[in-house]
């Protein structure tokens, strides 16, 4: 891959029982992970942190009801494979808000 990943490429999402079994922990459906691709702002930069054996990235958007989330994935076979999936937090959430993110008060 080198630098980053080529969106067109991308045929759709890898789940399996691990990473369902992640998001889930976090409370986080995987349709919301899916639906955060789909909504913009969304903020990729590369994790060059935890990207030892493959290229990882990390991610900051937002769900379709509006719900920020910071997310961890990689590129497998042309295919979205979530590692890790959560709300952001108060940081994360200032860095959206910061690259024209919007940030709404639960009612």
């Amino acid at each position: 891959m080198g630098n980053g990943f080529d969106v067109s490429k991308i045929v759709g999402f890898e789940w399996d029982k691990g990473n369902l079994e992640h998001v889930k922990k976090h409370n986080v459906n995987y349709r919301e992970c899916e639906e955060v691709f789909l909504n913009k702002p969304l903020i990729v930069n590369e994790d060059e942190t935890h990207s030892q054996t493959e290229e990882r990235f990390r991610v900051y958007g937002q769900t379709n009801k509006k719900r920020l989330i910071f997310m961890i994935f990689t590129i497998r076979n042309n295919k979205i494979r979530v590692i890790s999936c959560r709300d952001q937090n108060k940081k994360e959430r200032k860095e959206f808000q910061e690259a024209g993110g919007e940030i709404y008060e639960k009612t």
